[in-house]
């Protein structure tokens, strides 16, 4: 059975895909979960974090782009980006406790980034905690200024 850990990393794994201009991968979750062995409760969990991606990707975009300083989301890793969707969905938006949803992100990033890639998702996903109080207006207002 699958744990929690891994429908992360399969989440991680179809969000690469649909970083990386795949946006067709959307039809083919079900058959990639059932293929890395993610089933019943760690599936339902592995959609709920997908899904929950995809329907709140523009929040979680500007929230992540808020903590870039002198760098731009565009040039954020197509791996890196999708572990930090991950990491800023389940700190914004679910139950997860906020340093698990961190800590859960960081060792995804083990796996497939390297000692750069597990301090920036640290130090970004730590600035998203830290600012949920903004305001999703403020930050597009902010962001529009710095252009």
């Amino acid at each position: 059975m699958a744990t929690r850990g891994q429908a992360r990393e399969a989440v991680v794994q179809l969000m690469y895909a649909y970083g990386s201009g795949n946006s067709g991968i959307v039809k083919f979750v079900d058959e990639i979960l059932e293929e890395k062995k993610i089933k019943n409760q760690q599936r339902e969990f592995a959609l709920g974090l997908f899904n929950g991606i995809l329907e709140h990707l523009e929040e979680i975009d500007l929230r992540i782009t808020h903590q870039l300083k002198n760098w731009d989301f565009s040039r954020i890793g197509d791996m890196e980006r999708a572990i930090l969707r991950l990491g800023a969905y389940e700190i914004i938006f679910s139950d997860t406790d906020k340093a698990v949803a961190i800590n859960e992100a960081l060792e995804i990033a083990k796996i497939f980034g390297n000692d750069n890639s597990t301090r920036f998702i640290n130090g970004i996903l730590d600035g998203v905690s830290k600012n949920l109080k903004i305001k999703l207006q403020d930050i597009q207002e902010a962001l529009k200024d710095n252009k």
